[in-house]
């Protein structure tokens, strides 16, 4: 299950705009700033629907701000029992095939929702009005203006700025992910409302290693606007190779490029696209041996197999 495409975000306060870059609205910056000043202060629950690639499922989640500290409890309802229980960001159990993916990544860093960056990568504007949930909503566009990322439709409560439904586009006008409350209540949840399961296994916190960052790789290209927020250094399953993980963010869409040691003809070239998410992994051939590089996100498949393909050793020239 992956979580909402922007509610569980700790997203930044009100921020001022001193300028609108070209063909942006600026009623879509003030919608956009009230959606972060949204996060930070207001509490819910509620049941949506999530689909991508033509698959559905049904959560519920609890969201609630109080003294300073967001606590949110996730849900599935549908399909295998899943559940995650975060505090100020910070994974504290899981449950289900969610398990073996999270480990000690208790945390990523949060993203900052902030008009002025979004405008120079994104066209935003205001489409119309309509109804989600029996809510009267605002309807906010970000276009994008090159072919390294998604168009976001985004569906704001006109009396909270929640986002009620997001719909991700590619460049042919083509669903690709949409997330829609079916109802929603704003109020305070309950200690009992935002308890764990039993079957919800606590979380370790992430060890001193998985905070190492990732030194002697850079990146010949990246898409413009994205820029490294997080990496991190950590040991494999069976603790014989080192995984590096680099995180990039435009302020919107986010990708990881993974780099591990392998042994000789150990992999394999491969590139999948499963509804928005692009993953594809290259061999690179380097004189400290054979690494696999994986570019995995919500970005276009070409745009990743261009950044995998940039992927290089600072310390010494590595050769494909």
């Amino acid at each position: 299950m992956r979580a909402l495409p922007l509610i569980p975000l700790l997203l930044s306060g009100c921020l001022t705009l001193p300028a609108l870059a070209a063909n942006s609205s600026t009623d879509a910056a003030d919608w956009l700033n009230r959606l972060a000043k949204a996060e930070q202060e207001q509490s819910y629950q509620g049941t949506f629907v999530y689909e991508r690639n033509g698959s559905f499922s049904t959560h519920d989640i609890w969201h609630r701000v109080q003294d300073g500290k967001v606590s949110e409890r996730l849900l599935q309802l549908d399909g295998p029992a899943q559940e995650v229980v975060r505090v100020d960001g910070q994974t504290q159990c899981v449950s289900g095939a969610l398990v073996p993916g999270v480990g000690n990544a208790t945390q990523s860093s949060a993203r900052v929702l902030d008009p002025l960056k979004l405008m120079n990568w994104y066209d935003l504007s205001v489409a119309g009005q309509s109804r989600v949930a029996g809510r009267d909503v605002v309807i906010l566009t970000l276009r994008p203006r090159d072919q390294h990322r998604y168009a976001f439709e985004l569906y704001l409560d006109r009396k909270t700025a929640l986002p009620l439904k997001s719909l991700l586009i590619n460049d042919k006008e083509q669903l690709l992910e949409r997330f829609q409350f079916t109802s929603l209540e704003t109020r305070v949840p309950s200690d009992g409302e935002l308890k764990s399961s039993a079957n919800c296994q606590q979380v370790a916190p992430a060890s001193g290693q998985a905070n190492e960052a990732v030194v002697g790789w850079r990146s010949d290209w990246l898409p413009p606007g994205f820029e490294l927020v997080n990496s991190s250094v950590r040991k494999d399953p069976d603790g014989k190779h080192s995984i590096s993980s680099m995180m990039y963010d435009d302020g919107l869409a986010r990708f990881s490029v993974f780099l591990e040691t392998i042994d000789s003809g150990a992999g394999s070239d491969a590139r999948t696209q499963l509804g928005p998410t692009a993953a594809v992994s290259r061999q690179l051939t380097t004189p400290k041996g054979e690494m696999m590089v994986t570019v995995v996100g919500e970005i276009p498949i070409g745009t990743a197999e261009r950044v995998a393909l940039s992927m290089r050793l600072q310390d010494a020239q590595a050769s494909q």
